[in-house]
This record gives C-alpha cells, structure tokens and sequence, in this order.
C-alpha cells in the first residue's frame, strides 16, 4: 500500500527518518565562546613570554631600578623635556646602584637604561589592560563557561601579584 503524501510535496522528495549529526554542538549555547577565550590566553601567554624576554633583557643591563617611582598611572608617560629627563637622573643618583656601581654615568647613559625598565613596565601595563579586558567583557557578554570564572580570575590574580612583587622589589 503507498503512503500519504501531502499535496504539496515533490514526487520523489524522501522525508529524513533521522536528523544527522552536527559538529561543535558543545559551544551552540555559548556563541563560540571557548574559542575566544583560547584565542586570549594565547595572546596573554605570549605577551608574558615578551614580557620576560624584555625583563631578563632589563635585568642583564642593570636597568631594574632606573625608575625610582612607582607610579602606576602618570608613569606610564616618560621623561618629555631635557629638565625631565635630569630631574630622573637626579633621583637616580639618590639610590645605592648609582652610588656603589653606576657613579660613571651620563645622562645618555641613563637613558639607555630608563628606556629597559620603561619598557618592562610598559608590556606589564598592557598585560594587565588585556587580561581585564578580556575578562571583564566575557563576563559581562556572560560567555565564561561554567566553571571558568574562578580560574581566569586566579590568572589575573597571579599577574596582579607579580606587579605587586616586582613594584615591592
């Protein structure tokens, strides 16, 4: 006996018994979610193994205690003019590294090894401004796993922690 077919339907069109199967169901809910995540930690890492490359770099040229000021905001700017530029070297000359090991050095000396640390200080800025980022707009898009959370967070509490480390050295 022939089956019941609709009016509208093709002669020789066959009605899928079975939907198949289709890739990457895990992230449908989460809009892909995982995929940026891992895109970020990757950016993150290899800006940590910049990051250092540039300290050893820093550490290597005596340039850690350059900059005698921790100022995590306005130090983000460097010397502008030449009286800058001399008020730093100034309060370089204050500290025992110039005292015991740099009393040779010139202004442009200085510089060289301003411009180190600088820097160093520069890329962990950009970590940190990634990292919240990242971070804070997952959480608020609400695209972190389950479970996630508490992990990212503990990441950035780690780099947090170094700043610290490195600003009470």
């Amino acid at each position: 006996m022939s089956q019941k077919r609709n009016i509208f339907e093709e002669v020789g069109e066959q009605k899928a018994s079975n939907p198949t199967p289709q890739g990457g169901m895990i992230d449908q809910g989460r809009g892909g979610a995982r995929r940026g995540i891992r895109a970020w930690l990757m950016v993150l890492f290899a800006m940590v193994v910049v990051m250092v490359v540039v300290g050893g770099l820093t550490r290597l040229t005596d340039s850690g205690l350059s900059i005698t000021e921790w100022r995590p905001v306005t130090g983000a700017i460097p010397p502008l003019s030449e009286a800058d530029w001399q008020a730093e070297f100034d309060k370089y000359k204050q500290i025992d590294q110039w005292a015991i090991d740099n009393q040779w050095m010139t202004l442009e000396d200085f510089k060289f090894i301003y411009w180190w640390e600088w820097g160093h200080r520069q890329i962990g800025r950009v970590i940190g401004l990634v990292w919240a980022i990242g971070f804070f707009g997952f959480l608020a898009a609400r695209k972190i796993p389950v479970g996630w959370t508490g992990r990212l967070l503990f990441i950035g509490g780690l780099g947090g922690l170094q700043g610290a480390v490195g600003w009470w050295m």
